[in-house]
């Protein structure tokens, strides 16, 4: 039972540790190469993974979607969407996506002479489910090392934490203070009336003996 206990609480804190990472925002320092427009077909279960800012959005089959391709200082390559998020989840209330398409195509830099800039995303990139990190801004920076600090999630993660903390704790001194004690009463009075039903049971059968002596007699 311990193990399944543990097992359990495992399995939740995963969904929530994924959760998080999914939808709170990251810092990519990225050389942008390229801008363009796709037609993605959305009848997979990974559609949840792409953004449904309007009614109609949710009806549709394939869409077209914007795309920011970009190279970080060791040279490997990431791409990222650029999709409204509107008012949906996570709460970015992003209605920018063709500005932020052009803002990109600006910072389009060579190899020879690079612009850096910082990418604001959230999400994740999946080669094999074909999954993209949406990007939210995009912020020039000085150079490769230049990655700002992460603030937002850094102080959501310790609000967060220190939420789950007092909330352990206060459940802790509520189950000591009010579970337990009302669990022991309960079983004390079971406990009572066990003792109870026992001697009435033992006075009851040493009635029964007395007849049985009579009888006997």
């Amino acid at each position: 039972m311990v193990y399944l206990k543990w097992f359990f609480l495992l399995v939740v804190w995963t969904l929530i540790g994924a959760f998080l990472h999914y939808s709170l925002p990251r810092h990519d320092v990225v050389r942008i190469v390229n801008t363009y427009e796709e037609r993605i077909d959305l009848d997979t279960w990974t559609r949840i993974f792409w953004s449904d800012p309007t009614e109609q959005a949710k009806t549709l089959v394939n869409r077209d979607v914007k795309f920011i391709q970009g190279v970080r200082p060791n040279g490997n390559s990431i791409v990222y969407r650029n999709e409204d998020t509107g008012w949906g989840w996570p709460p970015y209330f992003k209605f920018d996506t063709a500005n932020l398409h052009t803002e990109a195509s600006d910072s389009i830099s060579a190899r020879d002479n690079p612009r850096w800039v910082s990418v604001t995303y959230f999400g994740w990139r999946n080669l094999f489910f074909t999954i993209f990190p949406n990007a939210i801004s995009i912020t020039p920076v000085d150079g490769p090392d230049d990655k700002p600090f992460n603030w937002f999630t850094t102080l959501f993660l310790i609000v967060f934490g220190g939420s789950v903390g007092y909330g352990y704790y206060c459940w802790r001194r509520f189950r000591r203070n009010r579970i337990t004690p009302a669990l022991e009463g309960v079983g004390d009075n079971f406990s009572a009336a066990g003792e109870a039903f026992s001697q009435k049971r033992g006075r009851f059968q040493a009635w029964l003996d007395t007849w049985k002596s009579k009888k006997r007699r």
